[in-house]
């Protein structure tokens, strides 16, 4: 595959004339603008700001809005294919785009999915279009901070961060902890617990609201000094006492719950940026060993036959991960089959790990400059071996399931 070749010819696997379209212009942003700031925003941990002032002059940040709404209209497996075109360029970038797309995708697309009588539906689009004004005419940033500490990322509990209902809206109070775009989102869109009277918190009550950034009593806090992903200045949300109105509310009183029991697929939106990663890092192991990498010299190491075995190796890696993956975006919807939530499962585990092993393989195999910061590979490994850590779906939370799943039906026990 040549340099900034389509990860995923239009052609070979059957795109759309609009995913075509939108992946190529992911990758013109790509070079033009995402990768030529990577470095500079790694280095100083900082928020990539310019990217998103090009991303919205361009469309990027409208991309899953609906048509009928003024946006491009993407759906879900669109959405992925241009995400990981972009993580191949900047994986801060392509994350906390994320962060942002799906505060829209969530929103439309997929809440069009769901159960909700007429009334409710027609209070939701009214809603909704409220927040997409805002990005379309302002282009303003939604963040979506998930973390607490615990299990409720994951979806094993109710999150603890709360939501009291009072006149004209909701007083939120908590915290979330690695919050993508803390500072520089314009609104946070907060997943918290609605309280009931007896105090009681239940996930069936989650809410999901768009909290101002400068409401009064919204603060960021801690230090940003991470391993890797370091431009998505993940740091701390502080909430007390926080109102909100009721236009706040990017989805309807139990839309939440159902979307995460019928949607699976809605947290599978990470893996794009890491399928991004791991085609990056075969990108420049094949370009430094041909001796075309920009700006060193026109050394060839190709003639040996343990770097022959290893890109071997490593295509090969890539080839099974990126059929795996798009399968599992392609067959994304309602109401999944096991297999396809077992499928998830196993191409959100594959991404995440076969993104770090070909980046670390990518290394070894272009030997010590590739370790310089110079150059981008250290950057693309430090930003790769992230990805298994992060919730929902973790490496661990997905072996855990696959293997639980697999063995046993549903309402079997060994008892």
């Amino acid at each position: 595959m040549a340099a900034d070749a389509p990860m995923f010819d239009p052609a070979a696997w059957r795109l759309t004339d609009f995913e075509a379209e939108w992946t190529a212009k992911a990758r013109d942003l790509g070079r033009r603008a995402l990768a030529p700031r990577a470095a500079r925003h790694d280095r100083e941990a900082s928020f990539p700001a310019g990217n998103y002032r090009d991303m919205h002059r361009e469309g990027f940040l409208a991309l899953c809005i609906p048509r009928e709404e003024g946006g491009a209209g993407a759906g879900f497996r669109a959405y992925c294919l241009v995400a990981a075109e972009m993580g191949r360029y900047c994986g801060a970038t392509a994350l906390t785009w994320n962060m942002h797309v799906c505060s829209t995708l969530w929103t439309g697309a997929l809440t069009e999915d769901l159960e909700m009588d007429a009334a409710t539906r027609a209070g939701h689009r009214r809603r909704r279009a409220i927040h997409y004004r805002r990005i379309l005419e302002d282009g303003a940033i939604y963040a979506q901070p998930f973390s607490e500490g615990g299990a409720a990322a994951a979806g094993a509990v109710a999150f603890g961060t709360t939501a009291r209902r009072v006149p004209g809206g909701f007083v939120v109070n908590g915290r979330k902890i690695f919050a993508s775009l803390a500072g520089h989102a314009d609104y946070y869109g907060v997943l918290c617990t609605e309280t009931r009277e007896d105090g009681a918190l239940s996930r069936r009550d989650t809410l999901y609201l768009a909290v101002p950034a400068r409401a009064p009593g919204v603060s960021v806090v801690g230090e940003w000094d991470p391993l890797g992903m370091r431009g998505t200045v993940s740091r701390d949300l502080l909430f007390r006492d926080v109102f909100v109105e009721e236009d706040a509310a990017l989805m309807p009183p139990g839309c939440y719950f159902q979307a995460a029991t019928r949607w699976p697929h809605m947290f599978l939106t990470l893996s794009p940026t890491y399928m991004g990663l791991a085609q990056a890092a075969f990108d420049f192991t094949v370009a430094y060993l041909r001796g075309e990498w920009p700006g060193m010299p026109p050394v060839k190491r190709r003639m040996y036959p343990t770097k022959q075995i290893a890109v071997a190796q490593m295509r090969t890696m890539l080839e099974q991960t990126k059929a795996l993956w798009f399968q599992a975006v392609a067959e994304a919807g309602p109401d999944p089959s096991k297999d396809q939530v077992l499928r998830a499962w196993a191409a959100q585990y594959t991404v995440m790990e076969n993104a770090q092993a070909l980046a670390a393989l990518a290394i070894r195999t272009c030997g010590g400059q590739s370790m310089l910061r110079s150059l981008p590979l250290e950057r693309i490994y430090r930003d790769a071996r992230c990805g298994s850590l992060m919730l929902p779906w973790t490496a661990e939370l997905c072996l855990d399931r696959l293997g639980r799943e697999c063995l046993y039906e549903k309402g079997e026990t060994d008892g």
